[in-house]
């Protein structure tokens, strides 16, 4: 593989169905792509650590973090989130900081153009990452083109039947760039970089060989299937396990979205697939043996991710040339894997 980034091409990726032919405006504006952060409980009230709900808009996780830190006076690591959100986009999602010792400061100073504050309180725990149950999307597309009578049926697919769950082009960094730099990491030709730099770069890969594993099954038709030796795991579990024997409670299981298969995050340990899932597996990282090494060096373990993503409580409405799509996903599941099966977007506000 040449050092380019050329090949790495989202839009190569198969779909689930043929191309509906519209194309569409995504990110006019920060407004037009909203995410709430769903927690699934609620905070205790009570606690060492601070819980914040706020609204951010068009600025990153990472960098809200940072200024919570420095108002509490904190270290940045006390300061922790559940999941990256975009930043072309207006999102609202919770931050918990460690507040052992400290005086609480006052957290309205925070707000800004930027940042809102929603909601202070308190909890026993820390916010880890992947604690939330979900998120929430809302986004407007704009200027829709083609033919749009078929995007009702479309969309009524997709609530019915769930989407490729691909890792799309928030993963991979600007112009997919992450993926090259991974590709120079594993060649050894990418001299000292820091900790969490490396794990962007890792992450992105390991994203990239999963993806390959899906785009070889929706070809095939059997992203949405049990095949001979596959790993399955429950929407609402982080543990997957061997389907020896596919049942009819599995099928009816799958069949309500409640169960899905999955492909290799690769790194270190045996492989859970066996037979045709395994063979698949193998043949479509066979010409990433180096990557898979490198994953392996790098000290990541093997997991499971779902192939099916399944859009909750999905909703849309259109007016004119405009589409308001609406509906909740699991965490690390992407609204752009969902919109890329009815509507060719292109963003007018860079991700960057």
């Amino acid at each position: 593989m040449s050092d380019g980034v050329a090949r790495f091409d989202l839009g190569s990726l198969p779909h689930a169905w043929p191309k509906t032919g519209i194309q569409g405006v995504l990110r006019d504006r920060c407004e037009d792509f909203i995410v709430d952060e769903l927690l699934g409980f609620e905070p205790d009230g009570n606690g060492q650590y601070a819980w914040l709900q706020i609204e951010k808009r068009d600025s990153n996780t990472a960098w809200v973090a940072h200024h919570l830190a420095e108002l509490a006076g904190v270290d940045p690591r006390q300061v922790s989130y559940a999941g990256l959100k975009d930043r072309r986009a207006v999102t609202r999602q919770w931050f918990s900081i460690d507040l052992r010792g400290i005086d609480e400061p006052d957290w309205t100073a925070i707000e800004s153009d930027a940042i809102r504050l929603l909601r202070v309180t308190r909890h026993p725990r820390r916010l880890g990452k992947g604690m939330h149950a979900g998120n929430r999307f809302t986004l407007i597309l704009r200027e829709l083109q083609g033919p749009l009578e078929v995007l009702d049926a479309r969309l009524h697919e997709i609530a019915a039947r769930g989407v490729p769950n691909y890792f799309t082009e928030q993963r991979f960094g600007h112009e997919m760039g992450n993926l090259g730099k991974a590709r120079q990491l594993f060649a050894g030709r990418l001299g000292r970089i820091d900790r969490n730099t490396r794990g962007f770069y890792l992450s992105a890969a390991r994203a990239w060989l999963f993806n390959e594993v899906l785009a070889r099954r929706v070809a095939e038709g059997i992203w949405d299937s049990p095949i001979d030796g596959d790993v399955l795991i429950y929407a609402d579990s982080q543990t997957p396990f061997q389907a020896f024997v596919v049942d009819q409670d599995m099928l009816d299981a799958i069949a309500a979205h409640k169960l899905h298969p999955t492909g290799p995050l690769h790194g270190r340990g045996p492989g859970m697939a066996r037979k045709t899932c395994e063979r698949i597996e193998a043949e479509a990282l066979s010409q990433y043996a180096d990557w898979c090494q490198g994953l392996e060096r790098a000290g990541l373990r093997q997991a499971r991710r779902a192939l099916r993503l399944c859009p909750g409580d999905m909703r849309w409405q259109r007016d004119g040339s405009g589409l308001r799509l609406s509906f909740d996903l699991p965490p690390g599941g992407y609204a752009t894997a969902v919109l890329r099966e009815c509507i060719a977007y292109r963003a007018r506000l860079s991700r960057t």
